[in-house]
C-alpha cells in the first residue's frame, strides 16, 4: 500500500465532527439523560483502611425524594475488576460495587438515589456509619509481604498467572532477562546506578466520569456513559452485578476526553446497580474532586536502573527493576509495569544483556489505572534519565551517544518480545529535532545575564501499535440505497479524531468522496467487535480491518455490477464510482447497485472484516527541550520543545500534529507541575485544581513538531500509531536540560523550583 497520489490518506482532511463541535452542537453523555432521572451520588470513607460495623439509613430514607440507599448488603458479593481489558483480564478480581471493608480515602461506602441533587445531598448527611478504623499500608516501599492486607478476602482471584498474591499484597511480580547482566555490568567501565521516582499523575480531562442508565421496554439494562472501552464494560457490568451479557447493552455519545481514565469503569456501576434494583433511569455526574480523589490516575513507579557502558560510550547492559504502586486496587497494574520496561531498554539496540524485574503492590491509596504512555512513560524517564547521566559521566554530547546506541530499522529488540523494527526512522527523527533546536549552537547551557540561565536537553521515546496477538479491532461496511456508505465501528472516538481517520482510509481504499461515507459511533448491540481505543491501537488495529472490509466489499460490488452487466466478474471494474465490464465498455453506477440491491435481492451488499497483529510494531520519537532558570530562585519556564515522530504513514497531519502538542503539553505538565500529596492518614490534599496544578498555554512555551515517516509493512498504508508515544519524552529531556543548565540532577517528578533551588545550594 505505497502512499504515492493518495487522495485522502496522509491528507489535512477536517474532522467528520468539526462542524458539530465549533457550533457547540455535539452531544454528549449528560446532554442526552432525561430530566427525570433519578440523582446518583456516592458516599466515601473518610478513612484510609477501615471495616464498616453498622450503616443507619433510616432517617435519610425519610428525606423527601430519595429512591433508595444502597450499602455492601445490596450488592452480590462476587468479585470482579474495573479495567477494560480483553478476557481474561490480566488485572485481578478484586472489587466489590459495595464492600464492608474500605481501602482508601474516598472509596464507596453507599449509594443514594433521588429526584433532585438537593434531596440526596440532605440525604448524604443523614447517613451514619460507624467504622471499625484499620491501620493502613500508605508507604508502597513497605507493602509488599506487609502484615497488614489491603486485600485480605479469600473470594480475591486472579484469572491469568502474573505473579499475583493477595496475601502478600502483590498484585503482580516477573522477571525477564536476556544474557548474564550481572557479569556484563561488573566488565563495563562505567556503571550508572540511581534511582527514580515518578508520582501519580490525573488525566484532568475536561469531561469528568459520567454515565447514565436505563432499563429498555425488553427489560435489558442500557448505559450511556463516557467511556473509551464499551464493549469490557458490558463484560465488567455482567460481572458486577452478576447477570448475562445479553441483559446490558452500552452506548457511547460523544467523549469530552479520556487519555486512559475511561479504560477504566469508574463510574458505570453505580447508576447500573440503581437502575437495576429500582427499574428507574439514573445518572451520576463525578465533581471534578471526585474525579481527582477516586479514580484511576498514572501508577506511581519508583525505578533503580544499573545501566553500564565502556569508556567510548557503548551501552553494554541495563538492569531495570519497577516497583509500582497500584493503591487500593489492581486495575491495569499488571500490565502497565511491563511497560516501564519493555519500552524503555529496546531503545538501545547494542546491549548484550538485560533484566528487567517488577513488582505491582497494593497500597490504601486511590487505585491507579491507564493513562496515555500506560508505564512506558515512568520507564523512560528512567532510563532516558540514566542515559543522559552517563553521557555527563563520559563527557559527551548525550545525542552522539544516542546516535551511537540506538535501535535501527531491521535489528531485533530482545526486551522488546524479539519483535524485529521493521520501520524505524529514530536516527532521522534525532537528527532532525537537533537541527530545529538548534542544538549545536545551544548544547549544553547559555548564560542569558540578568541571572537567567538556558539548557536543552534530549530524550528518546518508543511505544507499540495495540496489544500484539491480543488486540482485535472490527468494523462493518454496508451499501446502501443511492450508493452511500455506512461505516460501523467498534472503537471509540474521544476526541481523537479516530472516526474521521478511519473515514480517510474508507474513502482511499473504496475511491470515493470522504462525504459519501457516514461514521457511526458505538453502540455494543449494532456495532461489530472491538476492544476499544486504547494501546494506541485504533490507527493501526482497526485501520487494517477498515482496509480488509474495503477489500472483501469491493469484491461483492464487482459480483453485483457484474450480475447486472450480465458478464463475468473477471471481466468487470470497479473505479469506486461505477462498475464497467472491459469488454463492452457498459457501465452500471454505484448509486444504481445500490437501489437494485433493495429490490429483489438474496444477499446483503454488506462487508465485516476483523483484525488482530501478532506484532505491535513501535512508533519513535526524539524530543528535545530548552528551557530557562532563575539562578536565584530555581524556578524553571519551558522556552522550546521540539518533537519529531515516527509514525509510519502519517494518516492525517492536521490531527497527528495536535495529538503530538498535546501529548507533550500532558508531558510539560507531569515534568513541572502535577504533584500529589497525601497527607500521614492518607487523604488526597491534591483535591482540586488549585491543588493540583495542570499547565495552562501559557506555562508549556513554545512547541514545534515534525515528522519523519517510516512505512510499516504491516500497517494500513504504512500507518503505526501515535497517541501515546508523544507523552513519553518531555519529563526526561527537561530533566536533561535543567541539569544542563545549573549542573542540578532531578531523579523525582515534578521537577520544582525547590528541588532545583536546593540542588544548587546543595553544589
Amino acid at each position: 500500500m505505497s502512499t504515492d497520489k493518495l487522495r485522502f490518506v496522509n491528507q489535512p482532511v477536517k474532522k467528520v465532527d468539526a462542524d458539530a463541535l465549533v457550533t457547540g452542537k455535539a452531544v454528549y453523555t449528560n446532554d442526552l439523560a432525561p430530566a427525570d432521572c433519578l440523582i446518583v451520588k456516592i458516599i466515601r470513607s473518610p478513612h484510609a483502611h477501615a471495616l464498616i460495623k453498622d450503616i443507619n439509613v433510616t432517617r435519610a430514607l425519610a428525606v423527601p425524594g430519595i429512591e433508595c440507599i444502597l450499602t455492601y448488603r445490596d450488592c452480590p458479593d462476587k468479585r470482579f475488576t474495573m479495567a477494560g481489558q480483553t478476557y481474561p483480564e490480566p488485572s485481578p478480581y478484586d472489587r466489590l460495587i459495595l464492600d464492608q471493608r474500605m481501602r482508601f480515602v474516598g472509596d464507596a461506602a453507599a449509594i443514594v438515589a433521588g429526584t433532585s441533587e438537593e434531596a440526596v445531598k440532605k440525604a448524604m448527611k443523614l447517613v451514619k456509619i460507624k467504622y471499625e478504623v484499620l491501620e493502613p499500608v500508605l508507604d508502597f516501599r513497605k507493602a509488599k509481604d506487609n502484615p497488614i492486607l489491603v486485600h485480605p478476602e479469600d473470594n480475591w482471584k486472579s484469572l491469568c498467572p502474573v505473579g499475583a498474591d493477595n496475601k502478600r499484597n502483590l498484585c503482580a511480580h516477573e522477571v525477564s532477562e536476556s544474557g548474564d547482566i550481572d557479569a556484563v555490568l561488573d566488565s563495563c567501565d562505567i556503571v550508572i546506578d540511581q534511582v527514580y521516582h515518578t508520582k501519580a499523575n490525573q488525566q484532568a480531562m475536561m469531561e469528568t466520569f459520567r454515565t447514565y442508565t436505563y432499563l429498555d421496554t425488553y427489560g435489558r439494562l442500557n448505559v450511556v456513559s463516557s467511556t473509551q472501552v464499551p464493549f469490557h464494560i458490558r463484560r465488567i457490568l455482567a460481572n458486577a452485578l452478576d447477570i448475562p451479557k445479553h441483559k446490558i447493552r452500552v452506548i457511547k455519545p460523544r467523549i469530552g476526553g479520556g487519555f486512559g481514565a475511561k479504560q477504566t469503569s469508574v463510574s458505570e456501576v453505580y447508576p447500573a446497580l440503581v437502575t437495576w434494583k429500582t427499574g428507574k433511569p439514573a445518572k451520576i455526574i463525578f465533581t471534578r474532586e471526585e474525579s481527582l480523589i477516586a479514580s484511576s490516575p498514572r501508577h506511581e513507579m519508583e525505578m533503580h536502573v544499573r545501566l553500564g557502558a565502556d569508556k567510548d560510550g557503548r551501552i553494554r547492559g541495563i538492569d531495570l527493576y519497577t516497583l509500582s504502586n497500584t493503591g487500593a486496587f489492581g486495575e491495569h497494574g499488571p500490565t502497565t509495569v511491563g511497560l516501564s520496561g519493555h519500552k524503555s531498554i529496546p531503545l538501545y539496540g547494542k546491549t548484550d544483556a538485560f533484566r528487567f524485574t517488577y513488582d505491582v503492590v497494593y497500597t490504601n491509596v486511590m487505585s491507579a489505572g491507564a493513562y496515555r504512555g500506560y508505564g512506558a512513560t515512568q520507564g523512560i524517564f528512567a532510563v532516558e534519565s540514566a542515559v543522559n547521566e552517563l553521557a555527563r559521566k563520559l563527557d559527551m554530547d548525550p545525542t552522539v551517544l544516542r546516535e551511537m546506541n540506538m535501535v535501527r530499522e531491521g535489528q531485533v529488540m530482545p526486551a522488546y518480545y524479539g519483535e524485529t523494527a521493521q520501520s524505524c526512522a529514530l536516527d532521522r527523527c534525532l537528527a532532525r529535532a537537533k537541527e530545529m533546536i538548534g542544538w549545536d549552537r545551544k548544547y549544553p547551557r547559555y548564560d542569558c545575564g540578568n541571572g537567567k540561565v538556558r539548557g536543552v536537553g534530549v530524550a528518546m521515546a518508543m511505544q507499540g501499535s495495540g496489544i500484539s496477538s491480543v488486540d482485535t479491532g472490527s468494523v462493518a461496511i454496508k451499501v446502501n440505497d443511492d450508493g452511500y456508505y455506512s461505516l460501523m465501528i467498534g472503537a471509540s472516538d474521544m476526541g481523537t479524531g479516530c472516526d474521521t481517520i478511519l473515514a480517510q482510509m474508507a474513502a482511499e481504499c473504496l475511491e470515493c468522496d470522504i462525504s459519501d461515507i457516514l461514521v457511526h459511533g458505538v453502540d455494543t448491540d449494532v456495532s461489530p467487535y472491538d476492544c476499544g481505543s486504547y494501546a494506541s491501537s485504533t490507527t493501526y488495529v482497526t485501520g487494517m480491518a477498515v482496509v480488509k472490509t474495503c477489500e472483501t466489499l469491493k469484491k461483492k460490488i464487482c459480483q453485483r455490477g457484474a450480475e447486472y452487466l450480465n458478464c463475468a466478474v473477471d471481466d468487470v471494474e470497479f473505479d469506486g464510482q461505477k462498475v464497467t465490464d472491459l469488454k463492452t465498455g457498459k457501465s452500471i453506477s454505484r448509486q444504481e447497485i445500490g437501489n437494485r440491491v433493495m429490490c429483489f435481492n438474496n444477499e446483503a451488499l454488506s462487508a465485516s472484516e476483523a483484525f488482530s497483529s501478532p506484532t505491535s510494531p513501535p512508533p519513535f520519537m526524539a524530543g528535545i527541550a530548552e528551557v530557562e532558570i532563575d539562578k536565584e530562585t530555581g524556578t524553571v519556564e519551558m522556552v522550546d520543545y521540539v518533537a519529531v515522530v515516527d509514525c509510519g504513514t502519517v494518516v492525517n497531519p492536521n490531527l497527528a500534529r495536535v495529538q503530538v502538542e498535546g501529548g507533550i503539553a500532558q508531558g510539560i505538565g507531569m515534568a513541572l507541575f502535577e504533584d500529589i500529596v497525601y497527607n500521614e492518614k492518607g487523604k488526597n490534599y491534591s483535591n482540586s485544581f488549585m491543588q493540583y496544578k495542570i499547565p495552562s498555554r501559557l506555562d508549556v512555551g513554545t512547541i514545534r513538531v515534525d515528522f519523519e515517516s517510516s512505512y510499516e509493512p504491516t500497517g494500513p498504508f504504512g500507518a503505526k500509531s501515535i497517541g501515546e508515544i508523544v507523552i513519553n519524552t518531555p519529563s526526561p529531556a527537561i530533566a536533561d536540560a535543567v541539569a544542563n543548565a545549573v549542573g542540578v540532577t532531578v531523579r523525582e517528578l515534578p521537577i520544582t523550583a525547590e528541588k532545583v533551588y536546593w540542588g544548587m545550594q546543595g553544589k
